[in-house]
């Protein structure tokens, strides 16, 4: 932030607008606004002489935020309020808030990264879809039983991965919004886990892939069911999709709540790739799924005012360990 006076002269300069601006706030203090934040617009013109903030029009009070550029080229995201002392007045305080204009980059990356995705994900499903349902349109009275019949499972199948990642994205939206809501009531978190494992034996998964190790007896937790069931379904599908060997789950009470560990026997995590773990559309080498399961984890369990954390398991693969605590809805 920077602060002028009724004069133009700066009055304040904090230690933010000196990084951004790489000028120390000591040497910016007196001297004219104009020096000490030279602005120009995309068209390389003089910004503060375009807007004139002390003798432009008189009705004006702020300027809204815009992307302008410092002497060196780098972008900074710039907002100013005209602080009058009546109504149409003379400016007496000139407030210029500044702004990395980094993030602004990121967050157009995340929603080219979020396009790019969704458009690869649908593409496959729907043209799986139209090309089977065309096709039954036009020679339903040529298709014997069994291709109709493997037409419509496919064309079942894809839609369920649509409905997938529109939930998904959802969840995403809520998540970063703030709007996620939780629905808590007593969960037996073992129970839902034997229920996440058994769901996956029955869609084909061998018996002997899964462990459940539940340690002591768990405090009462009051947590949403069906975020567990979906916490505990991406990590054991992680497990097994990015693992190998046996995906042991392993429970136990920490620190008056409970702890949960979902390991594999497989490769690991690289270290250098454990901060990005948790970010969106990451995935390891072995490409598969949107790249938004994880991201969903961490935001689900941190709304349980849980953790999450992902390291190398005892034999050797991945383990991602969470916590969650127990106690009342109001005292969680």
């Amino acid at each position: 932030m920077l602060i002028a006076d009724a004069r133009g002269r700066v009055v304040a300069f904090n230690r933010m607008a000196a990084h951004l601006t790489r000028t120390r706030s000591d040497s910016a203090i007196g001297r004219d606004f104009r020096d000490v934040l030279p602005l120009q617009d995309a068209e390389g013109r003089d910004w503060w002489k375009c807007t004139d903030p002390y003798g432009g029009l008189a009705i004006r009070v702020r300027q809204p935020e815009r992307v302008l550029l410092l002497p060196d080229g780098r972008e900074v995201m710039m907002a100013a309020r005209y602080v009058r002392e009546r109504p149409c007045g003379q400016v007496t305080r000139l407030v210029v808030t500044l702004r990395d204009a980094a993030h602004r980059a990121r967050s157009e990356r995340s929603r080219a990264d979020l396009v790019s995705t969704v458009a690869h994900e649908l593409r496959s499903p729907l043209t799986s879809v139209k090309g089977f349902t065309a096709t039954m349109l036009a020679k339903w009275d040529r298709l014997n039983r069994t291709q109709k019949l493997f037409m419509l499972e496919t064309v079942n199948a894809d839609a369920d991965r649509v409905t997938r990642l529109i939930t998904e994205l959802l969840d995403v939206s809520r998540i970063e919004s703030g709007r996620l809501e939780m629905r808590r009531q007593v969960v037996d978190l073992a129970e839902r886990t034997r229920r996440v494992i058994t769901g996956r034996i029955a869609a084909g998964d061998a018996v002997d892939r899964f462990r459940l190790d539940v340690r002591g007896p768990l405090p009462e937790l009051w947590l949403d069911s069906d975020r567990v069931d979906q916490i505990m379904s991406n990590l054991v599908e992680n497990g097994v999709r990015h693992g190998a060997g046996t995906v042991t789950i392993v429970i136990e009470p920490f620190e008056g709540g409970a702890a949960v560990s979902v390991r594999d026997e497989g490769e690991g995590i690289a270290p250098d790739a454990v901060p990005r773990v948790f970010r969106q559309f990451w995935r390891n080498k072995r490409r598969g799924g949107t790249g938004l399961g994880l991201f969903i984890v961490k935001g689900l369990i941190e709304a349980h005012g849980g953790a999450i954390t992902v390291g190398r398991a005892p034999s050797g693969g991945a383990e991602f360990r969470f916590t969650v605590p127990a106690g009342t809805p109001e005292f969680v």
